[in-house]
């Protein structure tokens, strides 16, 4: 069996979003074929557009968060039947969720809340693997054991941020200071749980010590590394742990967080289906972790706008509103007309 369907591609770096027409073909062992409902856009889709090199032959289908239904199963597939309501980020190295239909293998899929529309849904899944691997797997929090430290959450009023507030605060029970720039965007992380928050702007170490309190036990980096690495190791408390989401262009002395014995973390959390770990259901069972906190109502979503329906108009102003830097929450579009 194969599908037809319809997709928003890109040729290059600089091209303009063009209308596809392809056949996918049936899901093979793990996969699952998804009709897409919603997806919604992350920094992450301009900056894949941004690193292609040239002219290419095939356009690039980028996108990763979608909610949609199941209607194709592989033969080795066990998590999940036709007919199911889904979510999920998906694969950096695989066509992505700007179309009308997706194969995604059902290790990094999870069940969608039952309490959210498919667009409200769709705005959750890349923000909360990264915010709970983040979080959980490479900073090591157990919230029985942890709760009650600080975290310092730099960038905290986007995607990222906003579900990392919430696992940081409700499930995790630490005490949260957030940073943003502006007075919507700091409204926004106080809303969403943060006990104190300050700008990043300025001098991000006084602005914290104003405060009044301990240095945090953990920070986590949502905006530019670079910028923000030295103040991270001044604040950083001894023997904690800083974590960071956006690659370095610069070198930085990692002797600074010698004398505190600290240490520094990536997250990526396309690392597990692109290097097809033995853990990668960790992601399964994450998502429908978060539903269940989504349904008993201990999270919320971060959707703060729906753009209307996938087409090469609506994809290009999300993409504006991304690179404009002043997006708050997740933005989100519907299924592609056919």
């Amino acid at each position: 069996m194969t599908q037809s369907i319809q997709a928003i591609g890109f040729n290059s770096a600089n091209a303009k979003p063009t209308l596809l027409t392809q056949i996918i073909s049936a899901p093979q062992g793990k996969d699952l074929l998804i009709k897409i409902d919603a997806i919604a856009v992350n920094p992450v889709d301009t900056k894949v557009i941004a690193g292609i090199q040239g002219n290419l032959t095939a356009p690039k289908i980028v996108g990763w968060d979608v909610s949609g239904s199941v209607i194709a199963v592989g033969d080795d597939v066990e998590l999940f039947n036709i007919g199911d309501k889904v979510f999920y980020a998906g694969d950096v190295t695989r066509p992505g969720c700007y179309s009308s239909h997706q194969l995604v293998d059902e290790r990094i899929v999870g069940h969608k809340p039952n309490s959210l529309t498919s667009v409200e849904a769709a705005a959750l899944p890349l923000t909360s693997i990264t915010a709970w691997e983040a979080i959980f797997s490479r900073l090591k929090i157990i919230a029985d054991i942890d709760a009650g430290k600080t975290i310092l959450i730099i960038g905290a009023a986007g995607g990222v941020g906003s579900i990392a507030i919430q696992l940081a605060k409700a499930v995790a029970k630490l005490n949260v200071v957030a940073t943003a720039s502006r007075p919507e965007s700091q409204q926004w992380c106080t809303k969403l749980g943060a006990d104190h928050v300050i700008s990043h702007q300025g001098n991000l170490v006084e602005n914290y010590r104003s405060l009044s309190i301990m240095d945090p036990d953990y920070i986590l980096c949502l905006s530019d590394t670079d910028s923000y690495f030295t103040d991270m190791a001044e604040l950083i408390a001894v023997q904690g742990m800083i974590c960071t989401i956006v690659g370095s262009k610069q070198k930085h002395d990692l002797d600074l967080l010698k004398n505190k014995s600290a240490g520094l973390v990536w997250e990526f959390m396309f690392s597990r289906p692109m290097f097809k770990t033995d853990d990668m259901i960790s992601q399964h069972h994450l998502l429908n972790s978060i539903s269940k906190l989504i349904d008993n109502e201990t999270l919320v979503t971060t959707l703060t706008a729906t753009l209307g329906a996938i087409s090469v108009e609506n994809i290009a102003e999300a993409h504006r509103r991304l690179t404009s830097g002043t997006t708050i929450g997740k933005l989100a579009l519907t299924a592609i007309d056919q």
